[in-house]
């Protein structure tokens, strides 16, 4: 850990450890289709390469629990080639403003754009990005959600990344009125793992990837913007806008992470999530259930009839999920009637497949 984990460990409390018995509203992954690019991108925030004429728009935002309108607009093109991944990001913003320019300091303190990424799908090993509009960086990487007992590299870094911002307006001036920043990334294959040994770029594969859009209210103080107080001299709650919503205000859940499928081809691909995916779905819910069941009892489970009374049904195939209890917690364990794998979730949310 890094020498500021303290702070560190503060910083990312608010998105950390939630209640299980907090409601969340059920959330569906959106996905998208990144093309190969053969064309050359420059990194200088305009996004006016033709490159990016042949990547589509995603959705607007929404705010993170999937409930309200975002107060501005978001969206996100991404493509790919052999050596980075390329994300652009468009976000409208009256008032673009920035003050962090070290590099991996707590940059959500100001308006920022957040990249968070898991590239084997199982909830660990994923690694976070932050940006601000001064094109400061914050880059993380995380072994485990914060729900669980974790490990964050604050001191982790991506090396060779490339990024780049251009307002529409005036950055810092509190005179006038901006349009909104645009943010250009690359961030290289290399600084990703998977397996050892294994070829990181995810050919015709999908990796679970989600954005966020962390924005304040701001005051003007002495002609500068600074994020805005209540009464009390305390600053008031930011606003959470995310390109796939969580139903639930923290964006450390991966499993409820977009995806993201790198195609080979340039356009004209297709991609679908598939059913055992949907299975993982329903092995969170009993996941999070036996979790919430622990929170009230101070023990797990050792029943599915404790954590769950209904017939669980993807595409009309009924699931029939084995609980196990084990020294160290419990494996819920399911044999997929799509693919005839064994899909096992484990007590710290770790998804395993067996063949």
């Amino acid at each position: 850990m890094h020498s500021r984990s303290n702070l560190l460990s503060l910083a990312v409390f608010f998105v950390g450890l939630m209640s299980y018995a907090q409601s969340e509203k059920p959330v569906t992954p959106k996905s998208y289709i990144a093309y190969k690019t053969s064309s050359e991108i420059v990194i200088d925030g305009d996004g006016a390469d033709k490159a990016w004429e042949k990547a589509s728009w995603t959705t607007p935002f929404v705010d993170i629990e999937g409930v309200e309108t975002p107060k501005y607009k978001t969206q996100v093109k991404m493509l790919w080639d052999d050596k980075y991944y390329y994300i652009l990001a468009k976000m409208e913003e009256p008032h673009v403003w920035a003050n962090l320019k070290q590099r991996d300091t707590i940059i959500f303190y100001n308006n920022d754009f957040e990249v968070f990424i898991d590239p084997d799908n199982d909830t660990h090993n994923y690694y976070e990005l932050e940006i601000n509009a001064l094109n400061t960086a914050w880059d993380l990487f995380i072994n485990k959600p914060y729900r669980e007992k974790n490990t964050v590299l604050n001191d982790w870094n991506i090396d060779g990344l490339k990024s780049a911002v251009k307002v529409d307006g005036t950055l810092n001036n509190a005179s006038d009125t901006d349009k909104g920043w645009t943010l250009e990334i690359a961030i290289p294959w290399s600084v990703y793992k998977t397996s050892y040994f294994d070829n990181i770029v995810p050919k015709d594969k999908f990796w679970r990837v989600n954005f966020s859009r962390v924005n304040w209210q701001h005051s003007v103080v002495d002609g500068k913007y600074e994020r805005k107080k209540d009464s009390e001299g305390k600053f008031l709650p930011e606003y959470n806008w995310v390109w796939s919503p969580m139903g639930v205000i923290n964006m450390h859940e991966p499993e409820k992470w977009a995806y993201v499928y790198f195609s080979s081809k340039e356009s004209e691909d297709t991609f679908t999530i598939s059913q055992d995916e949907k299975v993982k779905w329903e092995l969170y819910t009993l996941f999070r259930a036996q979790k919430r069941y622990f929170d009230k009892n101070k023990s797990w489970a050792k029943s599915m009839q404790s954590i769950s009374s209904k017939n669980i049904v993807v595409d009309g195939k009924t699931l029939k999920p084995i609980l196990e209890n084990h020294l160290t917690g419990f494996n819920i364990s399911v044999k997929s009637p799509f693919s005839n794998k064994t899909l096992i979730i484990k007590e710290d949310g770790k998804i395993i497949t067996n063949e």
